[in-house]
């Protein structure tokens, strides 16, 4: 058997697992499949938590059952749920937060053996590590085995897809504390992932809550020509907040599914809001828009929301739309949308007040900006972000949320990925301490 037949088994045998299993065993079933195959002491899949600050390691060992104590060479707290268990590991600068935000590939000794973590991602959603330990130092002049490693990641994101859909295991697993009510609520209404690679674009939202939950949401949706986006912010804390944001994200994608434009959704949207919650009783900011990929227009509502910022040769300026009333302030209102041409190179950004406001004024966010310019827009929305944390937190008086679009042109063009992720546009690793 040829070593191509023998990696081919392996990649087939480690499906063949993950279909056999039940959901919430289908990533031990693929990494107990894997580390029989490489001879690994250890396999684990480490999946990064809601906050972007830590991993959890959700463990099998080749011949055991699930492992779920502490005590290894890079151990950390244990949080346990009945019989479940993870292990915390806090972002601490090394291999593992490098590996993530590089999405490299990364080998290091460690005293149980030789440590390997394998980025796990799809469209350039980094959904965790994938590691192994290895008895012997992986043979650098034949790539087979750490290539089957990659693809294997690659493999698994797709297992813990398709697999999240039908148990909360993952779900839990990635809280670093119980949420509330409103938080549950708004959760629901962001998109499945945060993070979307393709030919003519990359983008990434990121929603850091306030100590109260205030509406915030943001959205994204791909269509064949289209890229269609949303930023809103519903007023007031709260469940109440959360229903009023619930209404309008709901219209908004019912609108979009429907194939209205986005003037005619923004109309629908204020109507709904009317109708369910009472003229002026509630209401919500919002920017919508949507791409057309073939030309790089952009057609914007704005709807009493907070002007977008655009990044272009070096400078960070807002990008002046004309601004409508809130959602949900009157009957009847009629919306305008602006078109604005985006030139390849451009980054746009999609914020709400809790960016700008209050304690947060006292940020220089355009430097910042500017600092992140390089960034993959998924590590720019979590270092600004943080950013907010560190002037306005640790409990934030208002949701900080933001959405960055960066346009790259040629929507024909096919995607240059690798396991996953376009490595050109990966972050080179900086310290993001504000």
């Amino acid at each position: 058997m040829t070593t191509a037949d023998a990696s081919e088994r392996r990649l087939r045998g480690v499906l063949e697992a993950a279909e056999a299993a039940s959901p919430v065993d289908a990533v031990e079933a693929v990494t107990g499949e894997l580390g029989k195959a490489l001879g690994a002491a250890r396999v684990s899949f480490l999946i990064a938590d809601l906050a972007g600050r830590s991993l959890a390691r959700l463990t099998v060992e080749p011949g055991e059952q699930r492992v779920d104590r502490p005590g290894r060479d890079d151990g950390g707290p244990v949080r346990r749920s009945g019989q479940e268990a993870v292990q915390v590991l806090a972002f601490d600068d090394g291999p593992m937060e490098r590996a993530l935000r590089e999405q490299t590939l990364a080998c290091t000794r460690r005293d149980t053996g030789w440590q390997v973590l394998a980025p796990v991602t799809e469209r350039g959603e980094a959904l965790g590590l994938l590691e192994l330990i290895l008895p012997d130092e992986p043979d650098e002049p034949d790539e087979q085995a750490l290539e089957t490693v990659r693809r294997c990641a690659h493999i698994l994101a797709f297992v813990v897809i398709a697999n999240r859909r039908h148990t909360d295991l993952f779900e839990w697993a990635q809280r670093t504390a119980p949420p509330t009510l409103s938080a549950e609520i708004q959760r629901r209404l962001l998109p499945a992932a945060y993070t979307c690679e393709a030919a003519a674009f990359t983008l990434a939202g990121w929603l850091e809550p306030a100590g109260s939950v205030a509406g915030d949401t943001f959205d994204y949706s791909l269509g064949r020509d289209t890229l269609h986006l949303s930023i809103t912010d519903a007023m007031g804390h709260g469940v109440d907040s959360a229903l009023i944001a619930t209404l309008c994200v709901g219209s908004l994608r019912n609108s979009r599914r429907q194939g209205f434009r986005t003037a005619h959704a923004a109309s629908r949207a204020n109507d709904e809001i009317v109708q369910h919650v009472g003229e002026g009783e509630a209401f919500a900011t919002g920017l919508l828009a949507s791409v057309h990929l073939r030309s790089g227009i952009l057609t914007a509502v704005n709807a009493g929301h907070v002007q977008p910022l655009l990044v272009r040769s070096g400078r960070v300026d807002p990008l002046h739309l004309p601004a409508d009333l809130p959602l949900g302030m009157l009957p009847g209102t009629s919306f305008h949308s602006t078109d604005v041409q985006l030139q390849p190179g451009d980054r746009l950004l999609l914020v709400t007040d809790g960016m700008l406001e209050r304690k947060a004024a006292t940020l220089d966010l355009i430097s910042h900006i500017l600092r992140t310019r390089r960034d993959h827009p998924r590590e720019a929305v979590r270092y600004l972000a943080d950013a907010v944390v560190a002037v306005a937190g640790p409990v934030l008086p208002d949701d900080a949320t933001l959405l960055i679009l960066d346009w790259h042109g040629g929507h024909q063009n096919p995607r240059d990925s690798h396991a996953g992720a376009d490595i050109h546009a990966a972050s080179i690793f900086h310290d993001l301490a504000v």
